[in-house]
């Protein structure tokens, strides 16, 4: 996979016939694929964060030096087109990122932020994305929430059911 060429206007082609909003199995798969990835690239990360401003991240990744990434995800064309809630996610991150399936037009994506091309097995970074250091005050939030819905989540798993009272 090569760099993605920008595009001179972020036009969106034509829905295909009967194509959904958001496919969840295509995304699970991107999203794996995508995860994978950014362990390779030394992030960890967790997948339906919520931020302070009610927005909730597909993916955020946090680096072993502090570096934050959200990766949004987008399953179709139709999904990209309904969701434009995305440059809200601009304030808690480092840098943003799109994921998509190969196949995807990447052409009506936003040419000012990072390209992921996953599958199930697999991710690739197509376009690194541009910097934009977060404050050290918003770093601490955003990695104090990380840190709280990772904890909250595995203890989920090991005690199901626990405060559910």
């Amino acid at each position: 996979m090569t760099e993605a060429a920008p595009s001179a206007t972020n036009r969106c082609p034509p829905d295909l016939p009967g194509e959904k909003t958001r496919d969840y199995e295509r995304a699970r798969t991107i999203l794996r694929g995508t995860q994978r990835l950014l362990r390779a690239l030394d992030f960890e990360s967790v997948s339906e964060v919520s931020l302070a401003n009610g927005r909730r991240a597909d993916i955020l990744g946090i680096r072993h030096n502090g570096e934050i990434w959200i990766v949004e995800i987008k399953s179709s064309i139709a999904d990209f087109r309904a969701d434009q809630k995305w440059p809200e996610y601009r304030d808690y991150c480092d840098a943003l990122l799109f994921a998509v399936a190969p196949d995807f037009p990447t052409e009506i994506l936003p040419v000012d932020t990072g390209l992921i091309l996953a599958d199930a097995y697999a991710g690739e970074m197509v376009r690194t994305p541009p910097q934009h250091p977060l404050t050290a005050a918003r770093r601490k939030a955003v990695t104090i929430a990380l840190a709280r819905t990772a904890s909250m989540r595995l203890h989920a798993e090991r005690d199901p059911g626990f405060g559910l009272e």
